[in-house]
Order: C-alpha cells, then structure tokens, then sequence
C-alpha cells in the first residue's frame, strides 16, 4: 500500500516538483517521500486515535475529503517543505495542489471495487496500531452493525438516534 501510495505521488508529481524550478532536482526525491509521508501520516493518526468516521466514509464513498485528513496532510507536507528549504510560498502552493489531488485520486481508487491498488481492509490493518488486528467489520459493528442489544439498537448510530 504505501509503495502504491508513494507511486501515486510520484505520477501526479511531474509539473508540480520535478519541473518546477523552486525545487532543486536533487530534492525532488525528498519532496515525493514528504507528500506521501505527511498523507501516512495522518491516515495512521485518524485510525489510531479511533477518529474515523469521515475517514471511513471519504474511502468508501470515494468523496475524497476524508473530513480534515486534506487540511492536516497539506499542513503537514507545507512544513516538511519549509524544512527542506524551500519557501513558503512555493510550499504552500505546492501542498495546496498535489496533496488534495493525491488524496481525491487514493480515496477513488479505493472505493473503485475495479481498481486493486488500494483496499481499504489491507489500510486499515496496516494503520490498526500494533497488533494489526484492526478490521473494516469493527468499524461496521462499531458504527451501525453488529449483535442487537436488548432495546434493538446495534451501534453507536443506533444509539445516538434518539438525541437528534
């Protein structure tokens, strides 16, 4: 998955940093690994926290906001630019349009049942902490699935029902 990833900036990279001039051609390497490690990143952040519920709907929607992870990504990959030397401008321009390009395209893969570069199953036991043991059927049940309790409610939707 992360080679796919890292594939996925670098062919959306082209004219943004290996023809742009801000960036010298020797960082253009550094520059691909800071994109594809700030998205890691964050997606690792949001599955570890338990804080995915708009992540989980960007991948299976194919909506590609994956509700803050474009922001927190972009910011990320900004300021591994600015470490790198590069100014910021350059870097906010850059951040501002590779990564939400290479997020809309990783979540459209993902939810494409026809494209096998990306499964959102393998993502999320790789992000599921350390014993891996993280599922897409855990999030289901968690959220709306799942054993019936006494009252027939099955989630924490089902069970936040009645308060909206």
């Amino acid at each position: 998955m992360l080679e796919n990833l890292e594939q996925l900036v670098r062919d959306n990279s082209q004219e943004l940093v290996i023809d742009n001039a801000q960036i010298p051609n020797e960082q253009n390497e550094q520059v691909i690994q800071a994109a594809s490690g700030s998205i890691v990143e964050v997606l690792k952040d949001k599955i570890g926290s338990g804080n995915i519920t708009d992540l989980i709907s960007s991948f299976t929607q194919g909506n590609g906001t994956g509700g803050n992870v474009l922001e927190q990504a972009t910011a990320s990959f900004t300021d591994k630019l600015g470490g790198l030397g590069i100014n910021a401008e350059t870097a906010k321009n850059i951040g501002s349009s590779l990564i939400p390009t290479v997020l809309s395209k990783f979540f459209n893969k993902t939810a494409d049942p026809n494209d096998s570069s990306f499964n959102l199953q393998d993502i999320l036991s790789q992000f599921g902490g350390a014993d891996g043991k993280f599922d897409f059927n855990d999030v289901k049940d968690l959220l709306g699935g799942g054993a019936k309790g006494e009252n027939g409610e099955g989630g924490l939707l089902d069970k936040l029902k009645g308060l909206f």
